[in-house]
């Protein structure tokens, strides 16, 4: 049990401001908040009210779950910025927002999502690669969604350019519930 005044852990959610083709996508995000909030864990994310991002800070807030957002003032009115959250951060730069993201949060998640997705994505398994956090990077592939990008992954640690234990530490999972069931486990101490 936390100690009085103590947070639960924190997963940094990654997800398109879009909601895609496939209604799929936005139950996802939403299953996402849900399984979040039930297992005790917070969710820090882009910050916007529109696609996957507003689907996945909803359906957290509707099940009472706490919710971060970080979003920079220059997009704070493109991706709407989320007004109900229980906290939102609005920054100066993208640089900002994901240093501001990473800190606050204990493992990183990804849902379908565009080129900012990717980058995010990319960025946090970079630093866990470089040894800058050894905080968890997983992945919900939701119908396939980032199946061609697991298979680049594979090819980049076949071709030599990614090392084994770093590919390894990007996980993918097919379900929301296994995917956080994975990061979740990862965090365990011990």
């Amino acid at each position: 049990m936390p100690e009085p005044g103590a947070r639960g852990p924190r997963i940094c959610v990654f997800c398109g401001s879009s909601p895609g083709d496939r209604p799929a996508y936005v139950r996802a995000a939403e299953e996402t908040g849900r399984t979040l909030t039930a297992r005790g864990v917070g969710v820090v994310y882009g910050g916007g009210r529109v696609g996957l991002m507003g689907a996945l800070a909803d359906a957290a807030l509707a099940a009472g779950g706490d919710v971060t957002g970080v979003i920079p003032q220059s997009l704070a009115t493109r991706e709407i910025a989320h007004p109900g959250l229980s906290r939102l951060h609005v920054v100066g730069s993208m640089h900002e927002r994901k240093a501001l993201m990473a800190a606050e949060s204990d493992a990183f998640l990804a849902l379908p999502g565009g080129f900012g997705t990717l980058e995010e994505l990319f960025e946090a398994v970079t630093w866990q690669q470089l040894g800058f956090h050894d905080k968890p990077c997983g992945i919900v592939n939701v119908e396939g969604y980032f199946d061609a990008l697991l298979r680049f992954c594979d090819d980049a640690a076949g071709h030599g350019f990614v090392r084994p234990a770093d590919r390894a530490g990007l996980f993918a999972r097919d379900s929301v519930e296994d995917a956080v069931a994975e990061i979740l486990g990862r965090l365990a101490p011990g």
